[in-house]
């Protein structure tokens, strides 16, 4: 098989948006034979192009040399090489996520500036980003969906081009095998990520592990699950088609919410997939789908599902998306580590105590709670019709309606009304009373004081 006369062919067939005579390419490279040889392959096709390599500075002398080799790589070829250091350790810590999807980042948002870069340099050439993912990058991207849970787009493997992005992938066809072929054909030297070994990384247990293992039952599985991506994309497309069509008559714009009427989303006969499809643009996670479809057969006029941006709420015979920023929603979510919220009556301010040190106040506007029975996030709403809580001191469940006689709130007084609930159920209701099951004991260990300093 001659391997340069395929990939050309190819790429004319594939990727003819960026033509040979008239583009200028950004190839992302690490060392590794994967690109090397993807760089020598575009090399002998008489592209023009420049080099570009992440140092994430992970692996610490060793990140070094392999920007050396890749620099030597350039000038081997007699081309630009661009070199980015990341400190990807402390980025992943500051933004909460695995070093991983931290390199993923990095690495495709620099892409991005460069590629803008290129664009004002080259006016009149076609701007693209290569990177080498070959066929056993895209086997093990469709394992990992497949056994993580994903829908049909999942399983259609990695896209060969990302247009919103310029992003090329042309070895999608070549397998690992061939690569390594080539590389040793025309003794092209590269370098090993020894993490490759590894099977800390779920890629790698997938490639070093279970794929070998699957191969002595099934000797050609690579090329039929090459053979099912292809059938999948086309799957995939015709998935498309169908669920755009269904959602324009399910999902309803209405201001800043969205309508789905209940008893319409009832009667398609796939639920739970059209449910995916629906909730999946605001926000919420596959896991969700089951709680979603609850809310279709809810006697509960009111019960609502969140995700970090948006919640759903039945209202009646409707269910309504609606973001948690808007005056609609009027639910803040409280995360864990929140210190002040700002809402409509004021702001709270949140402090975890130790109770050793903790004095009971009775102060209408602080409440005193035990931390080991709070689930976060908790939420600040509206009092709603139905709502019910055991106020301190106790046993037995209240409704606020018949709280708020005993009050003597006004109708006014009541709309301005507002609570704090865990797990759907009220904590606080906020300048009034705390409820019972939330009270600090002896045996209480921390206290969270949650203060409203009123507008």
């Amino acid at each position: 098989m001659n391997l340069l006369n395929t990939f050309t062919k190819h790429w004319q067939k594939e990727f003819n948006q960026w033509p040979i005579t008239n583009c200028h390419l950004l190839l992302a490279v690490s060392g590794g034979v994967d690109s090397v040889v993807m760089t020598d392959l575009f090399y002998q096709a008489g592209f023009d192009f420049t080099i570009v390599h992440c140092n994430f500075q992970l692996r610490g002398s060793v990140s070094d040399s392999d920007a050396i080799f890749v620099k030597a790589l350039g000038e081997k070829y007699e081309k630009e090489v661009i070199v980015k250091e990341f400190d990807t350790a402390n980025y992943a810590a500051e933004n909460k996520i695995a070093i991983q999807e931290a390199a993923r980042n990095l690495r495709y948002n620099w892409f991005q500036e460069v590629l803008v870069q290129k664009k004002a340099q080259y006016l009149n050439k076609e701007i693209g980003i290569v990177t080498a993912h070959h066929a056993n990058d895209n086997i093990e991207t469709v394992l990992l969906h497949f056994f993580r849970g994903t829908g049909v787009h999942g399983l259609r493997g990695i896209l060969p081009i990302q247009k919103d992005r310029s992003i090329i992938r042309p070895l999608l066809h070549i397998s690992k095998e061939l690569l390594i072929e080539y590389a040793n054909e025309y003794a092209l030297d590269f370098v090993e990520d020894q993490s490759n070994t590894s099977d800390k990384y779920s890629r790698n247990f997938f490639r070093n592990q279970l794929i070998p293992q699957i191969k002595t039952v099934y000797p050609q599985v690579l090329e039929n699950i090459l053979h099912n991506i292809d059938r999948f994309k086309d799957v995939s497309l015709i998935y498309e088609e169908a669920i755009t069509q269904k959602l324009k008559t399910l999902l309803l714009i209405n201001g800043n919410e969205f309508h789905v009427p209940i008893v319409k989303l009832k009667k398609t006969n796939t639920v739970a997939t059209i449910v995916w499809e629906i909730i999946k643009q605001f926000g919420f996670s596959a896991q969700q789908i089951t709680e979603v479809v609850k809310l279709l057969d809810s006697n509960d006029n009111g019960a609502n599902v969140f995700s970090a941006t948006h919640r759903i709420i039945r209202n009646r015979n409707w269910l309504i998306i609606a973001t948690l920023e808007t005056e609609n929603a009027k639910h803040i979510v409280i995360e864990k580590n929140d210190k002040k919220i700002d809402f409509q009556l004021g702001s709270l301010q949140f402090q975890l105590i130790e109770n050793k040190v903790v004095s009971i106040t009775s102060d209408k506007n602080t409440a005193q709670l035990n931390a080991k029975n709070l689930e976060y996030p908790l939420i600040i709403r509206p009092y709603k019709t139905g709502d019910y809580f055991y106020p301190l001191g106790m046993q037995k469940k209240k409704k606020l309606s018949k709280f708020f006689i005993d009050q003597k709130l006004s109708k006014t007084d009541k709309e301005k009304v507002w609570v704090i609930e865990s797990n759907k159920k009220i904590v606080w209701v906020i300048g009034f009373r705390i409820d019972d099951r939330f009270k600090i004991t002896p045996t209480t260990q921390q206290v969270l004081s949650v203060q409203l300093k009123a507008n």
